[in-house]
């Protein structure tokens, strides 16, 4: 049985890298984590798991993800820095609606709340 490969880009096996926090199994550990678990989760249209990870103070209410009409096509983390209760993740992500190519340059803003990260907002380069 062939291992499936996480797509938030570390080259690990789903079931040990993002699962663990999509599944809620284990919480988060980092900022960084957080985030490419909510790309994982982009990939595989988990509205639940993404809303759960977003801070009530900013998360929409309009659906955030659309249904599968986007191709993620790979995840790249340019840079984390953390304090104790923020921390900012800046990536660039890969993806493709309807045949067209795109790319996402985003520094997202996280916070920390009874030990758990939570995104905030992002702005786009």
């Amino acid at each position: 049985m062939s291992k499936t490969i996480c797509p938030c880009g570390t080259n690990k096996e789903f079931n040990e890298c993002c699962n663990r926090y999509i599944s809620g199994a284990e919480v988060a550990p980092t900022a960084e984590a957080l985030m490419r678990s909510r790309y994982t989760a982009y990939t595989l249209n988990d509205e639940a798991y993404l809303r759960a990870t977003w801070d009530e103070r900013t998360c929409p209410h309009e659906r955030i993800t659309d249904g599968g009409g986007t191709k993620w096509l790979g995840l790249e983390v340019k840079k984390h820095t953390a304090q104790e209760k923020e921390a900012m993740v800046e990536f660039v992500a890969r993806y493709k609606i309807g045949g067209k190519a795109h790319r996402l340059h985003e520094k997202s803003r996280f916070v920390k709340y009874d030990g758990k990260w939570f995104y905030v907002d992002g702005i786009y380069e």
